[in-house]
């Protein structure tokens, strides 16, 4: 047997070794997954299948680019360069490029963003003289996603009624006109979108069945990542890819399955044995990533989802620490919190930043959690933010490029046709946009011959078109000789993009001319990889379609150690030793758009599920009793998750609340009754209302006794308004983080401190209530 077989434990040998035929393999969290797949891939190579034969889906680059690291240690890098691995949007657009002209498509066609898809569909919804507070841009792509991912093409949409009548019930009775719209305007742009990269695969695999029959053939073993998460129009493709020799291999885990907002079926995973005759399945059910408190917690939850396959995960790792859970009386004082247990838990054991992750439900909720990290000095990450491909000037270079690629790329064009500025306006681009629908061209096209068409130009404008055209071919002509790198930085110059920038001297200008630079040196890198990619060679339509399919996850920032903020979406997949699972509310974690069903309820589960197992050694639960939503100040009750776990596993760092409603804070004596038979009347003055007033009005202390008089020295406050607090001293504050006293004036309890903190500048604060910590 080979020595990497023997790394895995028996449960894990099985499917490995299992050669032919269709296969589940159901994986709980922490249970060695990817290790599997790896090394059953490793091991049908040393049985003679022949890596060109094998195909490998996963869910994102960096687990693409793990295993195969992983497999080339195992059979060597040149081998393991055979392999078709990567994203299920990678693979497919690699097999679109080989194959486009059959859908009528350039081999180099665009691949649009999001941000590309929302500006076309905003220019078609303004060209078609709609509301675009009805038909709002961002949530008719959506709807399109949604039809697309469903295999719903423009032609299935006007044949079928019901989903007319649902689009005019939500009072869009046109979105089927921008569907087809938006659809022509790719195929004329020689653009696919992501959703397109699926859609037109399945076209293709169902529309020419020697396509099919050649990808059939090669692909003789396939492997697929994460198959709780895949949507309709996936599972279509690999069940048409498998058909042939259904040697299909499915690893996944239904309680993970967390994507069904974007169209993932957690049937496709349920039902994974009826679709194939003989199926094994395997189970792995021992954690080697968290402690048994945390397993076991989270399988106290699982437990009661009704939707679910038959598994218990268990573990051989230690106890562990009980899962923390703390309130706190605000979302400010729940970043606090967080912040400051981070920085004594480095402190005390010596960790670092990279060993905590701070988990929440909406992206909206980390500007607390950040606030409270940038007080306290410890350097984060977030994760799922504007990537930096998003950023203007990024998409701007990015845009040129492109359109030396593909000169029909329309959205690549507007973008910069005009900037940096030269004097190409709106009415021009609205002229020709008008002429390209006319003749069915694109908008370049029309440019290059815009001598023979009239559209009313003067001589000026004409000459800037033909200047600007000039200058993309001269790119084009540079891009056949050299590689992306130095195209890229000839075209940053020429341009005049980074003369623009240097105008801007404020630091976000500086910033962005660095980011330039930064994109530069990432095509510099990607050219020096590509070295290694068989029949790569480094050129710039390699590039952009990496760019394309990058996600934020998959980012190198060089300096690892930070904490990691980011949804628990994105968290899937990773671990941390130190998890902190923050804003455990009803209404937001579950989300109230997600409370209205059992099985959207029970998705919400699976997500709680899946944020808890990412830790490995202590877990937190945070709440707020009040938080802004909206900025309005609200009142929050505890998760029912929270509830949902043994009280054994946890440790409740404030009281446990043994129900949810307001706790009184002063003596309700002092409310007593009133007795109304002192109470006279007082005769209205001019037209106000009668006050009721008592004969003997209480001396100001009657009727409050029972309040005990504030404590001048505070029990809670570290430094108290006579203690030996000096000028020089560096002190902590809970909300202002470190700062340096300047001076002390006043006496007794109107003692104030002038302090100098590092973020918010010098504050004076009394210090009777100044929770302060002397640091030195």
């Amino acid at each position: 047997m080979h020595n990497y077989i023997s790394q895995l434990n028996e449960a894990q040998q099985a499917p490995t070794l299992q050669k032919d035929g269709p296969m589940i393999i159901i994986a709980g969290a922490g249970s060695g997954k990817t290790r599997v797949l790896t090394i059953r891939i490793a091991y049908l190579m040393s049985q003679g299948v022949d890596a060109f034969n094998i195909l490998a889906l996963t869910f994102t680059n960096k687990a693409a680019k793990e295993m195969k690291k992983r497999i080339s240690d195992i059979v060597g890098s040149s081998e393991a360069k055979n392999l078709w691995m990567g994203t299920f949007h990678s693979i497919f657009a690699k097999i679109l490029r080989f194959e486009a002209d059959k859908l009528g498509f350039p081999s180099n066609f665009s691949i649009y963003d999001s941000q590309d898809s929302v500006r076309l569909i905003s220019s078609i919804i303004k060209e078609m003289q709609l509301d675009k507070d009805v038909y709002k841009p961002k949530q008719v792509l959506s709807r399109i996603s949604s039809y697309k991912n469903s295999l719903i093409t423009v032609k299935a949409y006007f044949n079928n009624p019901e989903l007319q009548e649902a689009d005019a019930m939500s009072k869009k009775p046109r979105l089927g006109e921008i569907y087809q719209q938006y659809v022509d305007r790719c195929f004329k742009a020689g653009a696919m979108d992501f959703d397109d990269l699926l859609l037109r695969t399945n076209e293709l695999l169902n529309r020419f069945p020697e396509v099919l029959a050649k990808y059939q053939d090669r692909f003789r073993y396939i492997l697929v990542d994460e198959y709780q998460d895949t949507n309709h129009s996936q599972y279509l493709i690999v069940r048409a890819l498998s058909d042939k020799f259904q040697n299909i291999c499915v690893v996944g885990d239904d309680a993970q399955s967390i994507y069904a907002f974007r169209g993932a079926n957690i049937n496709n995973i349920l039902n994974f044995q009826k679709d194939y005759d003989g199926v094994q399945m395997y189970r792995l059910e021992q954690n080697y990533r968290s402690s048994k408190n945390i397993v076991e917690a989270a399988n106290a939850i699982i437990d009661k989802n009704k939707t679910k396959l038959d598994k218990v995960v268990w573990t051989a790792n230690d106890d562990g620490p009980r899962i923390k859970v703390h309130r706190s009386m605000t979302d400010g004082e729940e970043g606090r919190f967080v912040a400051s247990t981070i920085f004594e838990e480095k402190m005390q054991n010596q960790l670092k930043n990279s060993s905590f992750a701070i988990l929440y439900r909406t992206n909206a909720q980390s500007r607390a959690m950040e606030d409270a990290l940038r007080k306290r000095d410890i350097p984060y990450r977030i994760y799922g933010g504007l990537s930096f491909y998003q950023r203007k000037e990024i998409k701007d270079v990015l845009g040129y490029l492109r359109l030396v690629i593909n000169p029909k790329d329309e959205e690549a064009l507007m973008r910069v046709i005009n900037y940096p500025a030269r004097g190409i306006g709106d009415s021009t681009l609205e002229k020709l946009t008008v002429a390209a629908n006319h003749y069915g061209r694109s908008v370049f096209e029309v440019m290059e011959n815009i001598d023979k068409i009239d559209l009313r130009l003067n001589a000026g404008t004409k000459n800037k078109l033909h200047d600007f055209v000039m200058m993309i071919k001269s790119f084009q002509v540079i891009n056949e000789t050299h590689d992306a790198f130095y195209l890229s930085e000839h075209i940053a110059k020429k341009t005049g993009l980074i003369q623009e920038l240097k105008k801007d001297a404020t630091p976000e200008g500086i910033a962005r001319i660095e980011n330039i630079e930064e994109l530069l040196n990432g095509i510099r890198d990607f050219i020096e990889g590509q070295v290694e990619v068989d029949g790569a060679r480094g050129a710039l339509s390699e590039f952009l379609e990496d760019v394309a399919l990058a996600s934020d996850l998959d980012k190198d920032t060089g300096d690892d150690d930070r904490v990691a903020l980011m949804t628990i979406h994105l968290a899937k997949g990773l671990e941390f030793p130190h998890v902190f699972i923050v804003g455990m509310e009803e209404d937001l974690f579950p989300s109230a758009m997600s409370m209205n069903t059992r099985s959207e309820l029970e998705e919400e589960r699976r997500l709680f599920y899946v944020a808890l197992t990412r830790a490995e050694h202590q877990a937190y639960l945070t709440y707020a009793q009040s938080r802004y939503r909206w900025g309005k100040l609200v009142d929050s009750e505890p998760s029912r998750f929270i509830e949902e776990i043994t009280d054994n596993f946890l440790e409740y760092l404030t009281p446990a609340e043994t129900n949810y409603r307001y706790k009184p804070m002063i003596n309700t004596d002092i409310f007593g009754d009133v007795d109304k038979s002192k109470l006279r009347q007082v005769k209205p003055a001019n037209g106000t209302p009668p006050k009721w007033i008592t004969d003997n009005d209480p001396k100001p202390d009657m009727g409050i006794r029972r309040l005990k008089p504030m404590a001048t020295n505070a029990p809670n406050s570290p430094v108290a308004h006579d203690s030996k607090l000096a000028a020089g001293n560096v002190v902590m504050h809970e909300r202002f983080g470190k700062g340096k006293v300047l001076n002390l004036e006043g006496v007794g309890a109107d003692r104030k401190a002038e302090i100098q903190f590092e973020v918010g500048g010098i504050k004076k604060l009394l210090l009777r209530f100044a929770k302060l910590d002397v640091l030195e």
